[in-house]
């Protein structure tokens, strides 16, 4: 080739693979930092330390790999219908763990519903994915397969938000360092207190991909869950609120406090003790 008939070649870049889950992990999740929230709560209360965890819609189970690797000590079970995320999780989480920390991690595909679920110190319903239980005596039959699950002197975590944002249809858009994360109410219906919701992605200078996430739920309050774990047997609970930063926006702070704050927009923990 002479210098003539040399012509300049670009390297051409390929689209990233879209990885919804990977997404979903940078945009919604911190699973390294929840379960030290999760023990802290634990010692908090019990003044002890907690061993076992069992993450139920377990997903990915990202919350129970980064449970084992707190302490060699430490055991987490995963409870899931879908077998997708689970195989995911073991393809990109598991594989990446020691050998001996994956022998700490048992992952099952089972109904939170069924009878027989693992016993732990610790068992958690996270991301709100029970508010996929419509109905009060569906709810109450879960909250009572838990209670029975856990160790003497375990306890219970959840996450619930509200606010009067879920009250109408919105779309809130988070910018972060690859991508664009959609968070997308369809309505409120106030006399059954359902809601839709949708996950979209967008990769830059890619096309928006939407519905890549969606969910049909029940917006229970805060009061209607904490009458129904007592009203299945425990003992007490207790609610963790989120504080807020200087701009008026949550700051991840969650301390315990018998009373919340007027916002448009609030998430909060409940922990229920056995």
């Amino acid at each position: 080739m002479t210098k003539a008939t040399r012509r300049r070649v670009h390297k051409t870049h390929p689209k990233r693979i879209f990885d919804k889950y990977d997404l979903y992990m940078k945009a919604v999740q911190s699973p390294d930092v929840d379960v030290l929230f999760y023990r802290r709560v634990f010692k908090e209360i019990k003044k002890k330390e907690p061993h076992v965890l069992r993450e139920d819609f377990c997903g990915t189970f990202a919350l129970c790999t980064e449970w084992v690797k707190l302490s060699m000590q430490n055991k987490a079970y995963g409870i899931d219908l879908d077998p997708e995320p689970i195989e995911y999780g073991k393809r990109h989480y598991l594989s990446k763990m020691t050998e001996g920390q994956q022998k700490r991690v048992v992952l099952q595909e089972k109904d939170v519903l069924k009878k027989g679920l693992p016993y732990a110190d610790i068992a958690v319903a996270m991301n709100f994915s029970y508010f996929v239980f419509h109905q009060r005596q569906v709810m109450k039959k879960y909250f009572t397969n838990v209670r029975q699950s856990l160790r003497s002197g375990g306890i219970f975590i959840l996450d619930a938000f509200g606010g009067s944002d879920c009250a109408d249809e919105n779309e809130e858009v988070t910018n972060l360092r690859r991508f664009k994360y959609f968070w997308h109410q369809r309505g409120f219906d106030p006399v059954s207190a359902k809601a839709k919701f949708n996950i979209h992605f967008q990769m830059k200078g890619q096309k928006k991909i939407e519905n890549v996430f969606t969910y049909d739920w029940r917006m229970w309050s805060l009061p209607e869950l904490r009458e129904l774990l007592e009203e299945v047997g425990f003992k007490k609970t207790h609610v963790y609120w989120e504080g807020t930063d200087k701009k008026g926006e949550g700051n991840g702070v969650f301390t315990r406090t018998e009373k919340g704050e007027e916002c448009d927009a609030w998430i909060a923990y409940i922990v229920a003790e056995k």
